[in-house]
């Protein structure tokens, strides 16, 4: 695979209906758009991911997996409709990105997932940092429903999705062994 992942190459879901509107005001700044590309970013790497990690999970998983690609495409088009309201370009998806690790089986597919969720996560604290009460409730909602799906995953999440740990194992980058 090529491409490269990041904070920023990896993003959270949408828990509502993508038809729910969230209008961008004039008023929004380059922070703004920039936050959203952020998060658009992350969906994009999220959505490509989870077709990796789907394919190696069994039905039960492979069908929560499914749910979750879901509203992440959900989230992404919600993304790209404020960004061309904007009147701002969207990101667009790579052809393909690079893994945090190799994913072969079961528990490396489940740690993939539960590692995009807290990477999508992060990427929405970038709207949650903004100054408009509506964007900033819809991210933190968004990073929510994230850690909620990466605690499904992995038993457990970041307490704060995208800063580090200096102790004890890092809780954002799950070990792909069992």
């Amino acid at each position: 695979m090529t491409g490269t992942t990041g904070p920023a190459t990896t993003g959270p879901a949408t828990t509502g209906p993508a038809t729910t509107s969230l209008a961008v005001t004039g008023s929004a700044t380059g922070g703004t758009a920039a936050a959203l590309q952020s998060a658009l970013a992350a969906e994009n790497a999220a959505i490509y991911g989870y077709g990796v990690a789907g394919a190696q999970l069994g039905t039960a998983a492979r069908d929560q997996a499914l749910r979750d690609w879901t509203l992440h495409e959900l989230a992404r088009d919600r993304l790209q409709a404020m960004l061309t309201s904007l009147g701002v370009k969207p990101v667009a998806a790579q052809p393909a990105y690079q893994l945090p690790f190799p994913v072969h089986g079961t528990q490396a597919a489940i740690s993939l997932a539960g590692y995009l969720e807290n990477q999508v996560a992060a990427a929405y604290l970038g709207i949650v940092a903004l100054g408009d009460p509506r964007l900033r409730a819809w991210g933190a909602r968004e990073a929510r429903a994230c850690a909620l799906r990466a605690t499904t995953w992995l038993g457990r999440t970041a307490a704060f999705p995208g800063l580090s740990s200096r102790s004890g194992p890092a809780a954002a980058r799950p070990s792909a062994s069992p």
